[in-house]
């Protein structure tokens, strides 16, 4: 049971970090460098919207997944890596929540006015913020694997 519970933590975990990646370090910049306002945030407003779908599942799997195996082993024999990745994975949580309530609604709306310059400036807090959270990710990464 142990196994398959790592194994959908793990999977979670992948979906979340290499989707933030492929958004920021793959799609974003010639998506950016190439078309146009009016094209491209609601081609990105589209893409993070079906991206966010994934996220939230990732959370609720990484909770639900989590929890049970960091409560069989007991918080005080759990390594300090996993307690980091605990903290850190909440932040990052609060963090997403953030993103998909307050600057991801307003591109949304933003985009559905043609407000361009101000979907652009919502789009730039979405992806400052994401890239906090792809190093946060990398961080927690770094924790559990690290501090044992």
């Amino acid at each position: 049971m142990y196994l398959l519970l790592k194994f959908f933590h793990l999977a979670a975990a992948i979906f979340w970090i290499g989707g933030m990646a492929f958004i920021m370090l793959a799609l974003r910049p010639p998506v950016h460098a190439s078309l146009e306002p009016a094209v491209r945030l609601p081609l990105m407003a589209a893409v993070l919207g079906r991206f966010f779908v994934v996220v939230w599942a990732s959370i609720a799997v990484l909770l639900v997944t989590g929890f049970p195996m960091l409560m069989a082993v007991g918080m005080k024999a759990a390594p300090p890596g996993w307690h980091l990745m605990l903290g850190i994975g909440l932040l990052m949580t609060a963090i997403f929540a953030h993103i998909y309530f307050a600057p991801f609604r307003r591109l949304k709306q933003a985009v559905a006015a043609g407000n361009w310059p101000e979907g652009a400036r919502r789009i730039g807090q979405v992806v400052l913020l994401a890239k906090i959270n792809l190093g946060l990710g990398w961080i927690a990464i770094a924790a559990v694997l690290l501090l044992k």
